[in-house]
């Protein structure tokens, strides 16, 4: 018997939708389903306080600490007036324990830093005074040259696609200046503060020297200003950093999003003890442990120091980050979080999909199996007994171990 095509297409389209149920898949939140196999952004969450597990007053060499990077090991910052240097800090003393002066240089508003493998990139792009400048810019630097002292800078030049006025808006009164950055594998991510609506909006760039235009890609409300940004772009996890007009500080976790979604998924705003504290950078390595920065902070009777901040935000990624995601070599089937208690999550490239999975206990013993339906599919193996378990899949050559707490 022959099938019309439509209706075989209509039936796909029915198991596949059928398949995927969409809501909130974090077990941390307030409004988990346990059937959802798609996360579809909807999470919320308790109010949340994070305090620092150390702080030390910073040098007064960067008393304007605007920025914050992990590298090798090693924090670096830098200042948003003037200097043209960065810094390495010591997390133990907030001592400078190296300068490297990106000579050739201006700055006049450099607001944020992040790299990538072989670069550095320094965001002159903050605008405030008047929301109208014309010369906004990232500076890239080789990482080689700069340590050796012959820093080969290029320049990324751009505008903003839906800034149409170039009016002066008066001091602290643009929705266009900007303080956060991100720097991925193929493009530049740009979170404004929004001085105005108090929300920011994310615009793609490119990462090549040149004149470009920011494409704005979505607008999220902080109910805040947004002032730093890091990125572990493979764990798929942003952490935004800002404050409030009262100077109270938080931290913005977005993660278990698509690609550049942003905004997609997980949304987690926590507050962060240190009152009247004008967080500016934030750096993270691993995803669980932050570096927080403020920069000197003066006005009546407040005088608030220089520092640098640890976080731990492990208690609120438990069971997305897990230890480490699980894959092979060429990432075709990603496992998280492992070791498990409740749910497991698989990424899989788009050929597994319509493929068989089993879970087998030490006795080889098939305690449970499905066909993945999606590249992106969770699993409740809440009924496990604690143990080590084998994940085999049909037509993968490896096997996968997961670890039941």
């Amino acid at each position: 018997m022959k099938i019309a095509l439509p209706f075989l297409a209509l039936l796909l389209f029915t198991i596949q939708a059928t398949a995927q149920v969409y809501g909130c898949t974090d077990p941390l939140s307030s409004n988990y389903n346990a059937n959802a196999t798609e996360n579809d952004g909807s999470c919320t969450y308790a109010s949340a306080s994070v305090s620092a597990t150390a702080s030390v007053d910073m040098a007064d060499t960067v008393d304007e600490s605007s920025g914050l990077i992990i590298w090798n090991g090693n924090v670096y910052t830098q200042n948003d007036d003037s200097d043209t240097h960065l810094y390495r800090i010591s997390p133990a003393n907030g001592e400078v324990t190296q300068t490297l002066n990106v000579a050739g240089t201006v700055n006049q508003d450099w607001e944020d830093i992040d790299q990538d493998e072989t670069y550095v990139y320094i965001g002159d792009f903050g605008n405030n005074v008047n929301g109208n400048r014309t010369n906004l810019h990232i500076i890239k630097t080789g990482k080689t040259g700069l340590l050796a002292g012959n820093p080969v800078v290029e320049y990324i030049n751009f505008t903003y696609s839906n800034q149409t006025s170039l009016a002066a808006t008066g001091n602290n009164n643009t929705d266009f200046d900007c303080e956060a950055m991100v720097v991925g594998n193929d493009y530049i991510y740009l979170f404004t503060k929004q001085w105005v609506s108090h929300q920011t909006s994310l615009y793609r760039l490119a990462k090549t020297p040149g004149t470009h235009v920011a494409e704005l890609l979505d607008t999220f409300n902080v109910n805040g200003l947004v002032t730093g940004a890091t990125w572990l772009e493979d764990q798929k996890l942003v952490a935004l950093c800002g404050y409030s007009t009262t100077l109270s500080p938080f931290i913005y976790l977005l993660y278990d999003f698509d690609d550049e979604d942003f905004f997609g998924g997980n949304k987690r705003k926590l507050s962060f003890s240190e009152s009247f504290t004008q967080v500016e950078g934030i750096a993270t390595a691993n995803g669980t442990d932050y570096y927080l920065s403020c920069e000197h902070f003066q006005q009546s009777v407040l005088n608030i120091e220089q520092q640098l901040f640890t976080v731990n935000l492990n208690s609120y990624l438990q069971g997305y980050l897990g230890t480490h995601p699980i894959a092979d070599t060429k990432n075709d089937i990603i496992m998280y979080p492992n070791p498990t208690d409740s749910i497991v999550r698989f990424e899989v490239k788009q050929k597994y999909i319509g493929h068989d999975y089993a879970i087998t206990d030490a006795l080889g013993k098939t305690v449970a199996d499905g066909i993945f339906t999606a590249e992106r599919q969770v699993v409740d193996i809440s009924g496990l007994a604690a143990g080590v378990y084998i994940v085999s899949v049909t037509g993968y050559t490896d096997s996968l171990k997961l670890v039941v707490e």
